[in-house]
């Protein structure tokens, strides 16, 4: 018998189906039939005849014909929505799908895998996992360890040893001996206590490399996870099935407890869960859905789900890989702004840059030599002004190697301490099978992925700083020998203007969030846990600056673009005209 899984305002009811023949309406009517049973005021209706509504797929948003047949229109086992008209969203509302469900409704199961060991996972290979390219599994090898810590555990449970998380309460109950026939209730007490974030949900992308890197860490075997437990994890993050996971609550230490204590909830089959298939509803649905049955936790399990900096590492790797991108991309947009300015291309001479060998600043020297006027490459905008009587541009031109290298050399760095990061475990207690113990330690701390985030911050920021001012050069006529404001009727049309303005504010928002959150430290947990990262917050507006960094540099190549018009029939080198013509492709010529 088919059965669907109905949204109504807020609410999620199994509704079976008993005949084929029954319809979308008749669904919706159904649907909002309990929905009002269940109510003690009827959901604010006189009768169901008073209630008009639209019935929609989860998957995509598409809105379903009332007159369709249930077997045409839906598959078994499908979510949908009823949406009652003249409802208001309340604040509090989870959309049945996030934004920018236009790609999710495109989603298609990765056939590829990717093998974790929990020693060899990279910051691409995460950021791949969260767009949902790959699925996983564990070598061998893992399998192997994730089974030999497991043994440690049930020993020790055996054994009824006295272990901090295993046979104890948390924090500052670790003092605290559990009975033997309480362990797996006090694991499940772990996560529901602690599942206590707010804001926004992440994003599917993010949750997928949440749960990606907590499957890396477990597959290390130091955790004390069952295999069988992390195999099912594993099927849940392959069929995309997502927990709800508030963006804010963690402090960096114990770990990122609050945010990996949600993922977990989901995983036991409790709170709400995304998947392709049904937009946010209740987890056990979503994995019913998907042919899944919730993980119920064995002794130690809870502690091994929730303890770590994942949060914070995972974010922090969309941060290195999107700053790697954009700090790339700032050399083109430069290049290409110098040539509208009319800049030269001596400062970026090898032999200046060998004297003072940063890595950063040489390659980013090299990258403006391969784009600028060159005898492979010649310009006719370059050779127009190559017997002009300036002696040297300014600044923000002259010393791209200088600003631009060292933010390359920054997410060098930072990329170095996320890499160890990724592939450290970073639970407590520690499960050394080789020596048959566990050991306590501070491995969950955040310190490290905190630091560098906000020196990534601090780094990422000074290309917006450096492009805001080259903006300026662009759209002040006194600068830039260009019509003011890059327009061609001025006053009757104000061009680059408040587009530069827009640029500014994006500059100095970044100053504020470019104060590192991680000095800071509040002490929590009774003093038990006295000294914190912050390093939650220290990714999370690393990811805010990066996008102003995005933002600020779009802004720099539309105007360079908009500039460049004005020299015509001057043509730049070939790289540079290829730039040009990808810009034009999608936004034409303001006039």
């Amino acid at each position: 018998m088919p059965r669907y899984t109905v949204h109504v305002r807020g609410e999620w009811l199994a509704v079976p189906c008993q005949e084929a023949q029954l319809t979308v309406g008749w669904l919706g009517r159904e649907a909002v039939r309990r929905y009002i049973k269940n109510k003690p005021d009827n959901g604010g209706f006189a009768s169901l005849d008073d209630v008009h509504f639209l019935v929609r797929r989860c998957k995509g948003l598409g809105l379903l014909d009332n007159e369709d047949l249930l077997e045409v229109a839906l598959e078994d086992n499908e979510f949908v929505e009823v949406v009652i008209e003249g409802d208001a969203m309340s604040p509090d509302f989870i959309p049945s799908q996030p934004e920018g469900v236009y790609l999710y409704s495109k989603y298609r199961e990765p056939e590829k895998y990717i093998a974790l060991d929990g020693d060899s996972l990279t910051t691409e290979d995460l950021v791949n996992l969260g767009k949902g390219r790959y699925k996983i599994k564990l070598t061998p090898t893992a399998e192997k360890r994730v089974q030999k810590s497991r043994e440690v555990i049930d020993s020790i449970i055996k054994e009824k040893t006295v272990v901090y998380g295993i046979t104890t309460g948390f924090g500052k109950f670790a003092r605290t001996v559990i009975p033997i026939n309480k362990l797996q209730e006090l694991q499940v007490n772990l996560v529901r206590s602690h599942s206590s974030g707010v804001g926004k949900p992440l994003i599917p992308e993010r949750c997928r490399m949440l749960l990606a890197l907590r499957i890396n860490v477990l597959a290390k075997g130091y955790s004390g996870i069952s295999l069988e437990t992390l195999k099912q994890v594993i099927e849940m993050f392959n069929a995309s099935c997502l927990p709800y996971v508030p963006e804010k609550g963690t402090v960096g230490a114990s770990g990122d407890l609050a945010p990996l204590s949600h993922l977990a909830l989901g995983l036991i089959g409790e709170g709400k869960m995304w998947s392709p298939k049904s937009g946010w509803a209740d987890a056990k649905y979503v994995l019913e859905a998907h042919g899944l049955t919730p993980v119920i936790l064995k002794p130690k399990e809870g502690l091994a789900l929730i303890n770590g900096t994942q949060m914070i590492t995972s974010l922090g790797c969309e941060a290195v890989e999107r700053a790697s991108a954009i700090a790339r991309q700032a050399d083109i947009v430069a290049a290409l702004t110098l040539e509208v300015l009319k800049g030269t291309t001596k400062a970026f001479d090898t032999d200046i840059h060998a004297l003072r060998p940063h890595r950063g600043q040489i390659e980013v020297a090299f990258r403006f030599r391969s784009l600028l006027d060159s005898d492979h490459h010649p310009s006719e905008i370059a050779e127009s002004h190559r017997f002009c009587d300036r002696v040297q541009d300014a600044y923000t031109l002259r010393c791209c190697p200088q600003v631009h290298g060292v933010v390359n050399d920054t997410i060098a760095f930072v990329k170095d301490i996320i890499t160890t990061e990724l592939n450290s475990a970073t639970d407590n207690p520690m499960v050394f099978a080789s020596r048959g113990e566990t050991i306590s330690g501070g491995n969950f701390h955040g310190e490290y992925p905190a630091k560098a985030l906000d020196y990534l911050a601090i780094g990422i920021h000074e290309l917006a700083a450096i492009s805001e001012r080259r903006i300026e050069r662009l759209c002040n006529p006194s600068l830039s020998e260009l019509p003011a404001f890059l327009v061609a009727e001025g006053g009757l049309n104000s061009g680059f203007m408040i587009a530069h303005c827009t640029a500014a504010a994006l500059v100095s928002e970044n100053k504020a969030l470019c104060h590192p959150s991680s000095v800071d430290s509040l002490s929590t947990s009774a003093a038990t846990e006295d000294h914190v990262s912050m390093g939650g917050w220290a990714a999370r507006k690393a990811l805010r600056v990066i996008e102003h960094v995005e933002q600020v540099l779009a802004i720099e190549l539309l105007a360079a673009c908009q500039g460049i018009e004005f020299l015509r029939p001057l043509k730049t080198t070939t790289p540079l005209e290829k730039v040009y013509d990808l810009v034009r492709s999608v936004v034409r010529f303001g006039k």
